[in-house]
């Protein structure tokens, strides 16, 4: 029984232990920008919804503006005909005066009634418009609460993450270099998980059936054993 490899073992465990912690971490910090994006979205819907409606108003409101100045040109035009009345000679030409008159004021007062009705959906809308705004700012505030927690989630784990990393270093130190380069290959290769643990005599890495022989080598926890399938360092949890 060699003292040094039981400790060595005990090393590469403690240092699978810190490593799963750092790499679960650094998941959770990698997952973040996907997080906050997922919080913007239905502000980025309240937004888009807000420009929409606000671009109906202007529209509404540059119709409005065209249909005021038809108005104008009307008005203007209803005093040039007027206007001509000491022009006229005869009471056919003061008939027609008076048909052209009335003709033009009923093109005005059509234009005067599609200038409410433009109005009233400009009312309409702006209704929409204060709505949608406010929607926007409450989904603003619950956006900026949930970005602040996620901040403060983020400080906490890199401040984790510089705790775990410093422990780490200390475990590194203490193994055989060619081991350690051994668990950092077998650590890369096999997504994180270099040193697993065998129960039942199954590898709770690959799932494979280890032979009873070297399970009962393994349940010694007295040197490094690899699974014969998936090459990971194995040990017995109870023993160690």
């Amino acid at each position: 029984m060699s003292v040094n490899m039981i400790d060595q073992l005990k090393q590469l465990i403690e240092l699978q232990k810190i490593d799963s912690a750092i790499l679960f971490i650094q998941r959770t910090l990698d997952a973040m920008p996907q997080k906050i994006r997922e919080v913007e979205s239905p502000l980025r819907e309240a937004e888009n919804h807000l420009k929409g409606v606000q671009e109906m108003l202007g529209a509404l409101e540059k119709k409005k503006r065209d249909k005021e100045r038809e108005l104008d040109d009307i008005t203007e035009k209803i005093d040039k005909i007027k206007g001509r009345v000491k022009e006229i000679k005869t009471n056919k030409e003061y008939q027609a005066h008076l048909k052209e008159i009335e003709s033009v004021e009923k093109e005005r007062a059509q234009i005067e009634d599609e200038i409410l009705v433009i109005m009233e959906e400009m009312e309409s809308v702006s209704q929409k418009v204060e709505k949608e705004r406010n929607t926007m700012k409450q989904s603003k505030e619950k956006v900026d609460s949930m970005k602040n927690e996620l901040d403060q989630q983020k400080m906490q784990s890199e401040a984790e993450m510089n705790k775990k990393r410093e422990i780490r270093s200390h475990i590194a130190a203490s193994i055989n270099e060619d081991l350690y380069r051994e668990y950092i290959n077998l650590f890369e290769s096999r997504s994180g998980s270099a040193v697993i643990e065998a129960k039942a005599e199954i590898c709770q890495g690959c799932n494979m059936n280890i032979p009873p022989q070297l399970f009962v080598e393994v349940k010694r926890n007295e040197r490094i054993i690899h699974c014969p399938q998936c090459q990971r360092i194995l040990f017995f949890k109870n023993e160690v």
